[in-house]
């Protein structure tokens, strides 16, 4: 059995009985074994290409994808505590976060659960209890997952489901980032804007101006700039709410053909957000990072993890740089033509991977599947 086998955690990085020497973060409950033991029967495979080979035709293989800060909804969780450990997921989030984010998630008020210090957390903890609820309805997903990816908050997630760090490790270091995105984003006025752009729009321009209409303002060093690459012609441009204000006056200028606010607190993955480096940087400094046992693609450069010093490099960088989502999904789907694609699913709440997905992707789209965190949907279920 190789290295990378036999120190195989769980999908969720919960342990069964123990913990690093390195960490001083809450236990995480007993238990939740079985998906580890997918995993690495998985991995096993890799011993044996014929073996591999024929356990994993491209059509049987599976991709998760885990979303970001901006899916939350309150309610969400609400259709994942009928199945197994979710509540003890919860449970133990409470012991690392000091509050009851079962209560907020299920409850609201959604002003509270929207803010980047909550919301994060909660994503988080519900696309992992959702990996759950996939586990128990079709544990060969988890068995024949190729490839993982999450958008920005979602990649800590991503990693923790690959067994590159524990739950707890994991859900701690996403407290401590939002925590100082949430500081960073009210130090100065900024937030996001998406913009569904044509062939022709010209975006590095409207950037470039915006930032010139702030310095006519009397803003120094202005921030303007493209943070999320979603699918082609479509942007999130993050940075001064004046910039922003102006891009939107004049959307018509630049070819946009729709514009709308996004609903966070600042202008993310911008160097608006420097602040917010050290603290994170402090804390990933104490995990004990290991490679995935799955692919888990880099927000920052698109392609996948190599080694562990990557992952706690690009996590920090990820905090001032642009999302390339647009990128990862070609990295992930690229294929020959006629190779069957993997069956994807979306973990977490909302659908937005899905439908940017649809955009990057029609064809990879059409074995899309999404995992229900809200109230139970019969429907959905018989079809997972």
């Amino acid at each position: 059995m190789s290295v990378r086998v036999a120190r195989a955690a769980w999908a969720c990085g919960w342990r069964a009985g123990g913990h690093r020497s390195t960490s001083n973060f809450p236990l995480p409950p007993p238990g939740a074994v079985d998906v580890a033991e997918l995993l690495r029967d998985a991995a096993a495979g890799e011993e044996g290409p014929r073996v591999a080979a024929a356990r994993r035709l491209p059509g049987q293989c599976s991709v998760l994808l885990f979303p970001g800060q901006g899916s939350q909804v309150v309610g969400m969780g609400r259709g994942l505590l009928r199945y197994p450990r979710v509540r003890e997921l919860y449970a133990a989030a409470r012991r690392v976060l000091g509050y009851d984010l079962l209560e907020l998630s299920l409850h609201g008020p959604q002003e509270d659960l929207d803010r980047t210090v909550h919301c994060q957390p909660a994503v988080f903890v519900a696309s992992l209890a959702a990996v759950e609820k996939l586990h128990h309805l079709q544990p060969a997903v988890i068995e024949n997952c190729v490839a993982a990816a999450g958008f920005s908050v979602g990649e800590f997630a991503a990693l923790v489901f690959a067994g590159a760090m524990e739950f707890c490790e994991g859900l701690y270091a996403v407290k401590i980032r939002a925590e100082a995105m949430q500081e960073a984003s009210e130090a100065v006025p900024s937030g996001m804007l998406s913009v569904l752009g044509q062939p022709q729009s010209k975006f590095t321009v409207a950037c470039r101006e915006a930032r010139e209409h702030c310095r006519t303002l009397g803003i120094e060093n202005p921030v303007c700039e493209v943070a999320n690459f979603l699918f082609p012609d479509c942007r999130v441009i993050s940075g001064h709410l004046e910039a922003l204000h102006y891009l939107r006056k004049n959307s018509y200028k630049y070819h946009f053909r729709r514009t709308k606010m996004v609903p966070v607190s600042g202008a993310f993955h911008t160097r608006l957000m420097e602040p917010a480096l050290e603290p994170l940087a402090h804390v990933l400094k104490d995990i004990d990072l290991k490679k995935p046992l799955v692919s888990v693609h880099s927000n920052v450069t698109g392609n996948k993890y190599m080694h562990p010093k990557h992952i706690r490099q690009l996590l920090v960088q990820q905090v001032v740089s642009p999302v390339k989502w647009e990128q990862t999904m070609h990295a992930i789907y690229e294929r020959r033509k006629g190779t069957d694609f993997p069956k994807t699913f979306e973990v977490g709440p909302g659908k937005q991977l899905g439908t940017i997905l649809k955009s990057c992707n029609l064809q990879a789209w059409k074995s899309y599947s999404h995992v229900a965190v809200l109230e139970a949907d019969q429907d959905e279920d018989q079809n997972l």
